[in-house]
Parts: structure tokens; sequence; C-alpha cells
């Protein structure tokens, strides 16, 4: 919503609204568009009457807001709406959708594209760092989107990514999440199919081949597919082996036209490396040369809040990322390892969502923190929202963990987290914090009292 109200400020309009208190990245967004929210909910907000109304999907029905706008028979939209309404209908969308990895893979997209002169438009769900910001109209005929598949708004219960009219679209993993909206994997899966029954015949499906369900997907697909992955049996994958170090990951492509390719990401991770391939199956499509987009890969500088460094200081580096899924959890470790070999990996997670701290993910999360060196569990910060029956054990499953070989404990409060990870590091040692929220603030708060000074960005 805020960045969509920052472009919705760029094109002319004049956005005013009301939120709950915001924290940065969103908050700061806001004041350097010139908007000022208001903080509550009361109907007086909406005199002067407005000539729209956009309504996010954190809003309930019967908020007082909302309400009035009703009563009011003000036109109403979704943010998804209005995003298709008065941005894409101009430009050729290029969606980006998945489980995993769509906030990396759409400002990558939008990087490579800025870089190589395009000009897109673009909305990401995170701050890219190398661009002025997660939002832009451009001029060229693209526009980047990030596809979330959460629900659009009360009114307006479908995912958001079906208003997106994908002309092409990278579908990067389909796992189950948002167990509080789809019930079951398979209404999940649904939501996934009807976004690639959108694809046009003339447009393009670049999908992840090392992901079964993305096969199954890409199979009712009525348009062109391109399988990406680092596994056999996808169009474009690595040659050989991807060199991982502290620097970012090196790999070849054989790419039809330009013969071999070498690409050096400076990003760790194979899902980074993955979520490339992606980005160069579409760029490649559109007609951006190899070269070009092998050298904006090169100058890829990530998004704040994945894989984040926020400081170094006693010889102790703090890292924020928003990890919250198994398998997201799993995949950062791993990339950490890259990063800082031979260091030893703190974790401090925040089961923040309505999924995060359900039980059955007990086994994967067993399975993906033994890639951990010392783990510490916060409270689940939903628990009073789910049945006993739903509630993940976090305390059976540390005493698991550390039966593993990974020290692992739950927490009473994200205060104690906070003390025991100052108080049981040591030189050398990798804080890194997983959340899908704020954390409270924690990541920030570790940052200045290990470097002394204010670490926000």
């Amino acid at each position: 919503m805020a960045p969509l109200a920052c472009l919705l400020q760029a094109q002319g309009h004049r956005v005013r609204g009301t939120d709950n208190p915001l924290y940065p990245p969103m908050s700061t967004l806001l004041e350097q568009a010139g908007i000022h929210p208001l903080v509550g909910y009361d109907p007086a907000h909406l005199d002067p009457r407005p000539d729209l109304v956009v309504i996010g999907n954190a809003i309930h029905r019967n908020n007082p807001e909302a309400v009035e706008a009703e009563r009011l028979g003000l036109p109403i939209l979704s943010m998804p709406q209005a995003l298709s309404r008065f941005f894409l209908e101009h430009h050729r969308p290029l969606v980006v959708a998945g489980t995993h990895g769509k906030t990396t893979t759409t400002a990558m997209a939008a990087w490579v594209y800025s870089d190589c002169g395009r000009d897109p438009g673009y909305l990401i769900g995170g701050v890219p760092r190398n661009l002025p910001g997660s939002f832009r109209d451009g001029d060229g005929e693209r526009f980047v989107v990030e596809g979330d598949e959460y629900n659009a708004a009360y009114f307006d219960r479908g995912a958001k990514f079906l208003h997106y009219r994908p002309e092409t679209l990278i579908l990067t993993s389909a796992e189950y999440d948002h167990a509080d909206l789809y019930p079951t994997p398979e209404a999940l899966f649904d939501a996934f199919a009807r976004l690639v029954d959108l694809v046009p015949a003339d447009g393009l499906l670049v999908a992840c081949g090392d992901i079964s369900k993305v096969r199954e997907l890409a199979a009712r697909a009525r348009c062109p597919v391109v399988f990406y992955g680092l596994e056999e049996g996808n169009d474009v994958r690595p040659i050989g082996p991807v060199e991982g170090g502290p620097e970012g990951s090196r790999f070849r492509l054989l790419d039809p036209e330009a013969g071999e390719v070498e690409v050096a990401l400076p990003l760790a991770g194979d899902h980074n490396v993955a979520n490339a391939l992606g980005v160069w199956a579409a760029a490649r499509r559109d007609g951006l040369t190899a070269a070009e987009v092998a050298a904006a890969l090169g100058r890829f500088q990530g998004v704040k809040r994945r894989l984040e460094e926020l400081g170094t200081g006693r010889g102790i580096t703090v890292v924020d990322d928003f990890a919250h899924h198994p398998t997201a959890v799993e995949k950062t470790l791993g990339a950490l390892r890259q990063r800082y070999p031979g260091r030893r990996v703190t974790v401090l997670f925040e089961p923040r969502s309505l999924t995060a701290g359900r039980a059955f993910f007990h086994e994967p999360y067993r399975q993906a923190f033994t890639g951990a060196d010392r783990v510490l569990f916060a409270p689940t910060f939903h628990l009073g929202r789910l049945a006993p029956e739903e509630r993940l054990d976090f305390a059976t499953l540390a005493k698991e963990i550390t039966a593993a070989g990974v020290p692992t404990t739950l927490c009473e409060s994200t205060d104690e987290v906070f003390r025991r990870a100052l108080e049981e590091s040591q030189e050398g040692d990798v804080l890194v914090t997983m959340s899908s929220g704020s954390f409270e603030g924690m990541p920030h708060r570790l940052a200045e009292a290990l470097v002394g000074a204010p670490a926000r960005a």
C-alpha cells in the first residue's frame, strides 16, 4: 500500500490516508513522497470527501473508515485493482509470483531492465538497494510487479495477482503457506493455477523446473514455457558447478544466441542463482542482450531485509532476513554459510505470520534449523489466534533440535531473545534475525547495541 500511494502521488494524484503506526522502510518511503498518514481510524478522515478510496487487505469490513466510505457511496478499489487500473493497463506486465523469492526476483528484474536502459515501471514489496525506490511508473513497455498470493481486500477475496494481467509470468516456487487464507495446499495451488491461466497464448511462462509442483502447474499453460533452475532438464541452467564464496556466486550458462556466458552475481545462495536464471530468461526473451543482462546481474545489490548485513561490532555481525517459512530458513542458512564461512551462526527466530506458528511445520523446521549453530525462538506472535490443536509446540521442537546437536532455547519474550543473544555472542559470531514482521525492532536493536550507533537505513 505504501509504494502504491507513492506511485499515485507521483502520477499527479493527491493522496492521503490512514494506517496504524508505521516503521521503516515503508514509513520512510511515505515521508520522502510527502505523504503523512494519519494514525488511527476515524470517519472524519474522509472529510474532505475523496474521489476514490483504496482499501488494503489489513482492513476489516467493520473498520470505521471503511464503513463510512460505503455509507457515503464512495468508489472503492482494492490495492491490486487500483494498480491494474492506473498503471498496468498501459504497460506489458511482467509478474513475479511464487511462495519464495518474489521480492528479490522482482527487484532483480526491475534493476536489470532499468540498468539496460528499458525504463520499466515497477512495484516491489521490499526496498531494493540499487534502485531509487521500490516503485516507479517508467516510460518503457514493461511494468514489473511482485505477484502476491494473499487476498486483496475484504470485498475482493481472491489473490492479489489475479488482477495483474501477466503478459510474462515468472513462477519461482509453489509450496504451502498462508494457512489463514488457504485452508489446504490445494486451495493455494488452485490460485497459482488460475494465475497461469491468465497468461495469454502469445505471452511467456518462466517456471522454476526444479520444483515438481511448478512443472505440474506449467503443464496447463497455453503460452510458451521456459524452465529454469539448477538441475538437469531445465532450458536455462548453469553449465557445471556454481562457484560460491563470500563475494557472491559465479556461474556459466549456455545462451542460444550468445553462446557460453559467465555471470558473477554479488549474492550468496543457490536460491539467488535460480532467481537470476529466471530473470535472464525473461529479459532475453524481451531482446535484452546477453552481455548487458550479465553485466546488470553483476551489479545487483539485493533487497533490504533479505540477508541484509546491518553492521559489525565487537567482531559480531548482525544480519536481518525475512525468512519465516522452513524452506526460506534453510536457504538463508545455506547462503550465510557461503557468505561467512567458518563463523558461528546464531538464529533469532520469531514465528510472526499466522502460518509460521502452525504444527504442520514442526518437522520442516526441525530439519531447517539444523543448519545453524545456535537457535533462539521468540514466542509465537499470533498464539492467541491459533486453536490449541493448530499450534506448533516450539518447546518440544527446541528439545529435538538441541538433541540433533544445535543448542536451541524457547525464550519467554523478545527481550529475553535480545539479552541472550548479546550475552552469548563472541567475536566472529553472526547473529541473524528471521521474522516476517518488525520483531519489535530486534535487528536494529542488536546492531545499535553492538556497533554503538543507529543502524537504521
